[in-house]
């Protein structure tokens, strides 16, 4: 990983510097690997090779390196007198066995404070053919130096006048200590994100090489440097990383190398020459050279690993001119990079980039990929210095069409494009019998499901609803809410489903936005207004015909929409997306055979109809023929007796979200017998896969199968699958799977470029799924649904950060905004925010998701932060609670008294302050005398209260008292599951979650039990 901008220029800031001998690099690159401070040439001579020869060769080595080490820098460091070695080898020059042996000098490195800095072995072959393979330290020469030595050797280059060598004694280096403290929070990385490398996998060096064609210019360090750092500007997100780089100290091509932290600038304003010159400018003002002492500094401040960025550069393909026809150069006989780009020349002369790396740091596609990147940018850079950075693509032609292919599956199974209400009518005309939903102890079939929603859809239009009328439904979960969803549709309607648990102001907001004229509920408080007609369902079948025949007519088709269902959203307001039926048949056309969906199964819903989840259990079950287990509010609220509904139900299709999954594997856990579901469909959140283990030992795979589904409420509820074994849960896979077939996946950098597969960017969703707009934003409609340049298609740009793999499959890696999900739930930090902001007495706040345990989500709470008039934080959540629904409301509302800001003047939520507790009540003494008349009794010291008490301080994790309310303290759903899962195992009495909603005190629980 590159080094962000704002840490480079920090970084590369003037500062103070202090003379920092090269004698004492030398010293330090003794402490690394030998073979990653050496590097190696070997030079052909054609024989006949006298014995005279051999020692004028001798002599002359031992002289010149002599030379080089006295005028050197720190000659004590490398003892002994360098000496070339003769070597009679048995075999041809131009056999296997002389290149093996010429391989193994090559490679043998030197090792400081023991061997010379020099080292010559003359390789004489039977055929009278002989090879010098000098070895040398880097600090005591360079690649030019290297040459030019060998060239020396053998009589080929001149030898210079080594009184008009100065040589660098007093490198300019800037105080490691200084550096240290600019480079301490630099990111920095040895396993780049975008390698897809195997963190188990062999960590044996791998080499991948790319000849360059024979057009391609030489250019130098500095060019090919500046073609890496926009390359890894483009994979990291960066607009100016520091690239590690082996330089030479100065124009003297006897000085010796180091590597220098090197500055690209890849601002969007810039164009390849200005980069070039940029470069340039740094080195010459004096590189920021990287020691050893200040690699102790930062891992001394915390740094782990290596401590530089993990890609660096080695360029030495520009060197002089070959000292032989046949000749080898070794660049380093160790990487001096986790992931090391070099230039070099192969036998024939010609340019060859190389990536030497590890497979746990790099896939073998993704250096190929590397190589291709910086061999195109290179040569726009050199051939095309006037281009902007916008213009240069990293993919050519061939690459683009391949990454976007990895991302198309094949096409989506023929289907009849209709509306979902006549798809639905279609499997009841063939099974009318069959149970269709179930509730309670109310069973519909087909016929009755049908019949009931043909007769409500004929009321809805004696109100006046028309074709094309959006209608809102407000009702709970039961067997009453499916039928009326059917009947809006039945009347060429839209539903707009709405929670009856939001609040009224929430509620208000999405009546007047969708432009509602009538609402279906039966919360007698529903705020209609002006305008708007609230019926209840018994009202509504009051008014239905005792029989019709069929639903009234419409015009109404499969491109109309069928609902619009409303999401957080960033500006304070949620925002409506509009649906059509074809999206949610096209959906159940990619699935129904990958999933083998049929009249067989059972299904349950479990979620809200205003989340978007319920989409798919409601209609996924209805169009495949299957049974509807509506699953009642509180049943969904307690993991044991939903266990038990999945079991009495035979329930074979579940869809859960993550967390709410979790309660229920404990209730197998200890000791419920095996749910009999042969499927379970995760999707609203992201997935940790290695909580399913438990799951696998008690449902093994090829009984259930487990399928994690990446989706969106824009592309209609699903867009990519990925089945998970035991596999994917011991990797901890972040796979989500292949697109459904009719959607497609791309992954693009903040300009809307497609990235290569493995690096990470902004995922688009195309295809089948992709919503028709947003309801009356059509500048947001701008901004979020585009048109694919390429192919013309539409496209929904999602938010979310991912990367294709080699296989075509996407890994979703987060957010890249302020969206979060929490339960499932797609929440807006700003929508928050601008509802805090509105409250009077708040003048700034943030809102940041947290986790009181980081490796247990359901500890997940969103924290609040507000600079306040006054102390009234219990004020700013009450009101926050009349416009918010109940899952946005923040659990804790802190006081600042201002908020931490970055230099850039934005919000810093490293420095935000831990969340601040919800006050705790005294607890109860232990004789507390006689209440008077209408006051609280005390709490009965029973073991049920002790018990209690105990379990929610452990579950929560802060002191409780007998008055603190459980969700003010932080609870939420899943913890209040945690509750009764902690009661169970200790065998005590369970509570109700009808009741801990009702009375979320310990008082008020104990004296209903009373």
């Amino acid at each position: 990983m590159s080094i962000s901008e704002q840490d480079a220029v920090a970084a590369l800031t003037p500062a103070r510097r202090t003379v920092v001998p090269s004698r004492d690099r030398i010293r330090e690159s003794g402490r690394e690997a030998p073979g990653a401070v050496c590097h190696a040439l070997s030079a052909r001579i054609t024989g006949p090779v006298r014995p005279g020869i051999r020692d004028e060769l001798a002599g002359r080595f031992s002289e010149r390196a002599a030379e080089l080490v006295a005028a050197g820098p720190a000659a004590d460091l490398f003892p002994g007198a360098a000496t070339l070695w003769p070597q009679a080898v048995p075999c041809r020059s131009d056999s296997s066995d002389a290149a093996r042996w010429r391989t193994r000098e090559l490679a043998r490195p030197l090792v400081a404070h023991r061997d010379p800095a020099v080292r010559g072995v003359l390789l004489t072959y039977a055929d009278g053919v002989a090879d010098l393979v000098v070895v040398a330290h880097r600090a005591a020469l360079g690649a030019s130096a290297l040459r030019r030595f060998a060239g020396e050797v053998l009589g080929r280059t001149p030898a210079p006048d080594t009184a008009a060598v100065t040589p660098d004694t007093a490198s300019a280096a800037p105080d490691a200590a200084a550096q240290a403290a600019r480079l301490a929070d630099c990111g920095f990385d040895d396993r780049p994100d975008w390698g897809l490398g195997r963190p188990h996998g062999p960590d044996t060096p791998e080499t991948r090489t790319l000849p360059l064609p024979a057009g391609h210019p030489a250019g130098d360090t500095e060019s090919w440097t500046a073609a890496l750092g926009l390359v890894l500007a483009r994979y990291e997100g960066l607009t100016r990383p520091l690239v590690p780089a082996l330089v030479t100290d100065t124009a003297d091509p006897r000085a010796v190398e180091g590597i220098a932290l090197i500055p690209v600038e890849a601002g969007p304003a810039h164009t390849l020459g200005t980069v070039d010159k940029s470069l340039r400018a740094a080195l010459a003002a004096g590189p920021v050279w990287y020691t050893d002492a200040l690699r102790r500094e930062l891992v001394a401040a915390g740094r782990d690993g290596e401590a530089f960025p993990a890609v660096g550069i080695v360029a030495v393909g520009h060197g002089p001119a070959r000292v032989s026809g046949t000749e080898a150069y070794l660049p380093f006989q160790r990487a001096p990079f986790p992931v090391t780009v070099s230039v070099t020349r192969d036998t024939g002369g010609g340019l060859l980039l190389r990536c030497d790396h590890t497979p746990r740091l790099l896939h073998a596609d993704v250096a190929d990929r590397l190589l291709g990147h910086v061999s195109r940018v290179h040569r726009a850079l050199v051939e095309s210095p006037d281009t902007p950075l916008a213009d240069v693509a990293l993919m050519d032609e061939d690459e683009l069409a391949g990454t976007a292919e990895l991302g198309r599956p094949a096409g989506p199974p023929w289907f009849e494009p209709e509306r979902i209400d006549v798809a639905v009518a279609a499997i009841a005309e063939s099974r009318p019998d069959a149970v269709a939903v179930s509730f309670e102890s109310t069973r519909l079939s087909y016929r009755e499901l049908d019949g009931r929603a043909d007769r409500l859809a004929h009321a809805l239009r004696g109100l006046g609803v028309a074709d094309g009328d959006r209608v809102g439904v407000c009702l709970e979960r039961s067997a009453e809410l499916v039928v009326t969803l059917l009947a809006v549709l039945k009347a060429g309607a839209t539903y707009v489903p709405m929670d009856p648990a939001y609040p009224q102001e929430r509620l208000a907001y999405t009546t007047a936005d969708a432009e509602l004229a009538t609402v279906v509920t039966d919360r007698a408080d529903f705020p209609g207004g002006d305008g708007v007609r609230v019926i209840g369902t018994a009202e509504l079948a009051a008014l239905a015909p005792g029989t019709c025949d069929g639903p009234p007519s419409s015009a109404t088709g499969p491109h109309d929409p069928a609902y619009v269902i409303y999401t957080s959203g960033s500006t304070g307001r949620p925002k409506g997306v509009v649906i059509p039926h074809v999206n949610v048949l096209s959906l159940m056309a990619a699935t129904l055979e990958d999933f083998a969906l049929g009249s067989d199964d059972v299904w349950t819903l479990f979620h809200s109809s205003a989340f978007d989840f319920s989409v798919w259990e409601i209609w996924g079950c209805l169009l495949t023929g299957g049974r509807l287990v509506v699953v009642p509010y509180w049943v969904s609220r307690s993991s044991e007796e939903f266990h038990r509904l999945l079991v009495q139900e035979r329930v074979s299709v579940l869809s859960q979200t993550p967390s709410a999954f979790a309660h229920l594997m404990d209730v197998e856990r200890d000791g419920a017998e095996p749910a009999p579901v042969r499927l379970v469909v995760f999707g609203g959140e992201g997935l940790e896969p290695r909580m399913l283990l438990p799951w696998f030992d008690r449902h093994p795979e090829s009984a259930c199968r487990v399928v994690n589904m990446y989706g969106i409420t824009e592309t209609t509820v699903h867009v990519t699958a990925q089945t998970v074994t035991r596999v994917e849960a011991l990797t901890g896979s972040k796979s989500v799977g292949h697109a459904l077939p009719g959607w497609w996946v791309r992954v693009a950098d903040p300009e809307g470029r497609p990235l290569p597969v493995g690096v990470a960017g902004e995922i688009y969703v195309g295809g089948a799924g992709v919503a028709a707009h947003y309801l009356n934003k059509p500048d947001l409609d701008e901004q979020r649904f585009l048109t694919d340049p390429r192919t013309g298609e539409r496209m929904y740009r999602s938010g979310d950060k991912g990367r294709l793999l080699p296989d075509g499959r996407l890994e979703h890696l987060g957010r890249l905004d302020s969206q979060v999900k929490l339960r499932g739930f797609r929440i807006e930090l700003d929508e928050i925010r601008a509802v805090l902001m509105d409250d009077p007495q708040v003048g700034a706040a943030a809102v940041v998701l947290n986790r009181t345990d980081p490796d247990d989500p359901a500890t997940a709470q969103l924290d609040a932060y507000v600079v306040l008039e006054g102390d009234d934080t219990a004020g700013v959540r009450q009101r926050a609670a009349r416009y918010l629904p109940e899952y946005m409301v923040p659990s804790t509302v802190t006081p600042l008294d201002r908020m931490p800001l970055t230099p850039n003047g934005k919000l810093d939520a490293h420095k935000l302050p831990r969340p601040a507790p919800a006050p705790v009540s005294a607890p109860a003494p232990a004789a507390a005398p006689a209440p008077v008349s209408g006051a609280e009794p005390a709490v009965p010291q029973d073991e049920f209260t002790s018990t209690l008490l105990e379990v929610w301080q452990e579950v929560l994790g802060v002191p409780v008292g007998p008055d603190d309310n459980f969700f003010d303290l932080g609870g939420n759903s899943l913890l209040a599951m945690r509750v009764g899962a902690a009661l169970r195992r200790r065998g005590a009495a369970t509570v109700p979650m009808r009741d801990l909603y009702m009375s979320p005190t310990i008082r008020q629980l104990a004296a209903g039990r009373a």
